[in-house]
This record gives structure tokens, C-alpha cells and sequence, in this order.
């Protein structure tokens, strides 16, 4: 495949740090690259250089001739006159091939939903990035760069963006820290990263084959850091001992020595990098049951007829582990103020425990003060912070999230998203809480940092309530779902029904089985209600078509009847926490459904010429 970009040394630095240096690499064709690397190591700032947006220091990258490039943002902006259209069209002629693609996109993207005048500002986030995504796409780009991509959508969303790419021809290189998006949509990866030679690993395959080829790096790389320890050890003591020896080859070896210790500084910087440890303060000892809720409902501040959940029983005890699903406005927040007592509900019985202390990590990050400095963010007065009751210097605590003396004194306003979510976790380590609540903590993360909080969060001595929508970080913390129904609207009876599931494996089988059951109960219908409009071109019932009438009632029996024990099967609470056996139920549950359907609709087209 012919080459789209190629990078050759290139190098940036900003506010006197260096960024990355001689970075070389090349994209091809049709490829799917993903681009990772620590938060702050310069990832959007490489994806702003390849779309011209901002310049190298050094080094250059090449772009083939006429290449095409269309760039989403992390949060996509609008102005408040764009509607559907009028953004869509922008910078186009209003006829022809441009119309015509516009509808297209429009289309694919199930944006034909809403009225072409739609102000955009209007609609959700995930809404919103699809919008912003049609944008681009009408650009018809050799090259699609995204800047996390599944930031601020959920789940059902990014679901929909993974089986979106995989049908898109042109190239795409994206930043993301979504582990199963990576996955499932990459098809190389680029980690950027100043403890490898060149700043730069370049990993065919996977997620799984990046793991293994970077453990492998950095096993080597602390292999070689012992090996150049104990050499440098050997020569400071053959140094000491004052050995004899011409005088030009003892300096050959002083100076070998010093050059020796700079390289083993060098290499245990570089394999620090990174590491730090994240620890929440919990209580030691306290009522095993901190929140317990009876039949609690919670009626919709926007539809006054619609529930958000309705007759939900709930128990947070200290050892909850407990992620919130659904989709962008379902009620997840709502939720979480009731259980703080923040909102009260509309009926049914909250407890909760006297003087309930918790630490609430917000999506937006709202504690933190832009326009302040790192260092009076963590400590607004003095120069101390207490620390399980150690007072630590603040300059100090900081470092351990990799804050050193330059970036503590940067306003937060300048910190990556991935800084400021460190900065936020660190602000939370001094505040001892029995529930822990974490609202997108993963948003911006690097994977190294998703690992230590991952690890923090199943130490913790307290309750988790998480919501986000990084399903691998979900699955490592949490051991139950709580899920507003993403087919809310589908059916009445769903209404306010909140559903608990064992993992992310188990809701994404019943999601895609349920999905499956409305399109086949949705072609039922249309194939009735075809069957009535046709009515008047109906002939008489054949032999065959009279016995098959005659034994109708029999069969749709026998099916509702096994369509009974297999919804009781769906219900017993052993099946429902085993994947393996919800499956199939789930399976053969839609068939029936089907077939039921489709027996009563040809039901209804022989009942009626049975009367001609």
C-alpha cells in the first residue's frame, strides 16, 4: 500500500519541556492506527502537526500529494446558528456531488432523524460527535485523524463507532485510551513514549500484541539498567582500590565510569517514568450498610410522564462495587444525588447512614480552579498537606503523580485532560470517604495510570460507584451493572426498569439479543400490516392452506407455550449471572418471537380469505 504521511525526526517541545524527539513513522492506505503513549508526552499535539495545524521544531513529515485530511476534536464545537444542515453543508455548494454526499453521510450517520433545521447545540454529546463526524466525512478524507473519539459517549455509541469503522475505507489514525475500542477498531499501534529508543514503538496487530511486545521492551530495558549497575559498581571499586596502572588507561576508565553513571541515571529516570502510586483513604471500621433504598422511583424533570427508575431496591454496602450504565441523560447523575440525598426521591425509602462521608470525582472536574496553579489547586494555603494524618510537604505530594517543580507552578488551564484528572485524583487521596464516587474517571487517562487506579480502586476499604464508559476499566473494578434500559422508549413496560447484570460480557449479549428481538417484532408488524393492504388480491384457501388454517391455533400454542419456559429459564437468577447459558436462551428466545409473529400475521391473511 502506497504511503499517506511519512514522519522523519520530527521533534516539539512547549514551555520548555520537550514533548517527543525524532519521531519518525509512516501510515499507509487504508490503515487503522491507534496512537498512545503517558498523558502529557505531546499525542494531540503530534496529530495537530500532521494536520498542519501546528508546526515541528525539527524534522519534517511528508504528505502525499492532493492527501485529503479530515480532523475530529476531542469535544467538537458549534456555533449557536449551526443546525444539522447548515453545518454539514458549510464551506460547500449547496447542489450536486456535495448535496448528494451530504444526504449520504446524513443518512449513514442516522442523523435523518431529526429535522435538517435541528440546532445542533441541542442535541447530546454522542449526537453531537456523529454530527461533527459527517462533517468531516463529506470532506471524502484519504485520512481520518480523531482525537479520543469515545470520550463523553455511551456505551450503546461507542458500540455503534466500532461497527462503523470497520465498513470505513479510509485511513485512521486516533488517539484512545479505550482498551476494548482499541481492540476491537486498531489495526497498528503507535506508542509515543520517551523510555523507548526514538520515543517511538510501532506495534502490527492489536491490543493484546502491544502488551506483549512493550512488557517485553521494558523487561529488556531494566535488564539492561541492572547490567550497567553492577558494570558501574565493578569499575567505582576498582576506582578505589587505587589499582596501578598507566596513567592514560586509568583516566580512560574515570572518564568510562562517568560516561557509565549518566547512562544509568538516564535509564532509571526513564524506567521511573510513570510510576506512582494512587491510594484513597477509607474508613477502617463503620456500619456495613451505608445506603439502603425501598422501592425508590424518581419521576423525569423533563417529562413529568416518564420515569428515570421507578420501584428500585438498592443496598451500598463497603464492599460494592457498583457500575451505572445508560445512555447520555437516562438519569445516571440523577441517580447518584438521590442516593447522597442530594435530591429526593419521589416515593419509596432511602437510609443513609449518619454523617456519610464521600468523595465525588466529577466529570467536568468541577473542584479544580483553572486560572490557579497546580500547587495552590492541592494546597491553597501554607505549604503542607495532610496525609493520613502526616503532614507532607505539598511540593513533594505532588511529585508523586508526576507533577515536578515546573508543572506545579503551570495554571491548570495548561495541564493536558489527563493532568487535570490526575490533579483531581490527588485532591480526592486527602480526603478520607467511605463511598467513592467516580463520574468518567477514565476520560484522558493513559493505560499506565488507568492500571494503578484500577488496582487503588480494588484496595479500596469503601464502596465504588462508577460511571463510565470504558467498558475493560468497568469489568477490572466492578462486579455487578446496574443498567437504565437503553430501549427505554421501546416499550411501556420498560419504563424506569433499572437491570442488573454480572459484567460488561453479560449486558452487551442481552443488549444485542434484545436489539434483535425489536427488529424481528418490527418486521412482524410490517409484514401484518402488508398483508392487510393487500387484502382485496386475495384468492381462496387452497387445500393445503385450509389445513394449515384449521391447525394455526395449535401451533402458535405450542410456541407461546415453550416461549414460556424459556423466558422462565431467562428469569431464574443461575442463568442470568452465566453468560454462557443466557446466550442461547436469549437466542432462541427471539426465534420464537419471531416465529410467533409471524404465525399470527399469516394467521390473520388466511382468516381472512377463508371468508371469500
Amino acid at each position: 500500500m502506497a504511503l499517506l504521511i511519512s514522519a522523519n525526526k520530527v521533534s516539539k517541545s512547549y514551555a520548555g519541556k520537550t514533548l517527543f524527539r525524532e519521531v519518525s513513522f509512516g501510515i499507509e492506505e487504508g490503515e487503522r492506527v491507534t496512537l498512545l503513549g503517558p498523558n502529557g508526552v505531546g499525542k494531540s499535539t503530534l496529530l495537530k502537526i500532521i494536520n498542519k495545524q501546528e508546526t515541528a521544531d525539527s524534522g519534517d513529515i511528508v504528505h502525499r500529494r492532493g492527501l485529503r485530511i479530515a480532523f475530529l476534536p476531542q469535544s467538537p464545537q458549534f456555533a449557536q446558528e449551526d443546525t444539522i444542515l447548515s453545518k454539514i453543508l458549510k464551506n460547500y455548494d449547496m447542489e450536486g456531488e456535495d448535496l448528494a454526499r451530504a444526504y449520504e453521510w446524513i443518512g449513514k450517520l442516522e442523523l435523518n432523524q431529526f429535522d435538517e433545521s435541528t440546532h445542533l447545540r441541542a442535541l447530546s454529546g454522542g449526537w453531537q460527535k456523529k454530527a461533527a463526524l459527517a462533517v468531516e466525512l463529506i470532506k471524502n478524507p484519504d485520512l481520518l485523524i480523531l482525537d479520543e473519539p469515545t470520550n463523553h459517549l455511551d456505551v450503546p455509541s461507542i458500540k455503534w463507532l466500532e461497527d462503523f469503522f470497520q465498513d470505513v475505507t479510509c485511513a485512521i489514525l486516533m488517539v484512545t485510551h479505550d482498551r476494548l475500542f482499541l481492540q476491537r477498531v486498531s489495526q497498528r499501534i503507535l506508542d509515543l513514549d520517551p523510555r523507548f529508543p526514538g520515543h517511538l514503538i510501532s506495534v502490527s496487530g492489536g491490543y493484546q500484541k502491544y502488551l506483549e511486545t512493550k512488557e517485553q521492551m521494558q523487561m529488556d530495558q531494566r535488564s539492561r539498567e541492572q547490567k550497567m549497575t553492577n558494570t558501574l559498581r565493578r569499575e567505582k571499586e576498582w576506582l578505589a582500590r587505587g589499582a596501578k596502572a598507566r596513567q592514560t588507561k586509568q583516566q580512560a576508565r574515570i572518564s568510562s565510569a562517568g560516561d557509565l553513571a549518566q547512562e544509568v541515571t538516564r535509564l532509571k529516570t526513564l524506567n521511573r517514568i510513570g510510576s506512582f502510586n494512587i491510594e484513597f483513604g477509607g474508613q477502617e471500621k463503620g456500619p456495613k450498610k451505608l445506603i439502603v433504598g425501598e422501592a425508590i422511583s424518581k419521576v423525569s424533570y423533563r417529562d413529568p410522564n416518564r420515569w428515570l427508575f421507578k420501584d428500585l431496591n438498592i443496598m451500598i454496602t463497603p464492599k460494592t462495587r457498583l457500575a451505572l450504565m445508560g445512555l447520555n441523560g437516562a438519569g445516571k447523575s440523577t441517580l447518584i444525588k438521590v442516593l447522597l440525598e442530594q435530591v429526593p426521591t419521589d416515593s419509596g425509602k432511602l437510609k443513609v447512614v449518619e454523617n456519610l462521608k464521600f468523595a465525588y470525582f466529577e466529570q467536568g472536574r468541577d473542584t479544580l480552579i483553572p486560572q490557579r496553579s497546580v500547587l495552590l489547586n492541592i494546597c491553597p494555603e501554607g505549604d503542607y498537606v495532610d496525609f493520613r494524618g502526616t503532614f507532607v510537604h505539598s511540593r513533594s505530594y505532588l511529585e508523586r503523580f508526576g507533577f515536578d517543580k515546573n508543572r506545579a507552578d503551570l495554571p491548570v488551564a495548561q495541564l493536558s485532560g489527563g493532568e487535570q484528572a490526575r490533579l483531581r485524583i490527588a485532591q480526592m487521596m486527602l480526603k478520607s470517604c467511605q463511598v467513592l464516587i467516580l463520574d468518567e474517571p477514565t476520560n484522558d487517562l493513559d493505560i499506565d495510570t488507568l492500571n494503578v487506579l484500577e488496582e487503588s480502586l480494588r484496595d479500596f476499604d469503601g464502596a465504588v460507584i462508577l460511571v463510565t464508559h470504558d467498558r475493560y476499566f468497568m469489568d477490572q473494578v466492578c462486579n455487578q451493572i446496574l443498567s437504565f434500559n437503553p430501549y427505554l422508549d421501546s416499550q411501556e413496560s420498560t419504563k424506569g426498569e433499572l437491570l442488573m447484570f454480572a459484567d460488561y460480557e453479560q449486558w452487551e449479549a442481552w443488549y444485542e439479543a434484545f436489539g434483535q428481538l425489536q427488529k424481528l417484532q418490527e418486521s412482524g408488524a410490517a409484514t401484518a400490516a402488508k398483508a392487510e393492504a393487500t387484502k382485496p388480491n386475495l384468492k381462496k384457501l387452497s387445500f393445503n392452506e385450509k389445513f394449515e388454517f384449521d391447525n394455526m391455533q395449535d401451533a402458535i400454542g405450542k410456541l407461546e407455550a415453550r416461549l414460556a419456559v424459556v423466558q422462565a429459564e431467562l428469569e431464574n437468577p443461575e442463568v442470568a449471572a452465566n453468560p454462557k447459558k443466557l446466550e442461547p436462551l436469549y437466542s432462541e428466545s427471539q426465534t420464537l418471537q419471531a416465529d410467533i409473529e409471524a404465525k399470527y400475521a399469516r394467521w390473520s391473511e388466511l382468516e381472512v380469505r377463508a371468508k371469500i
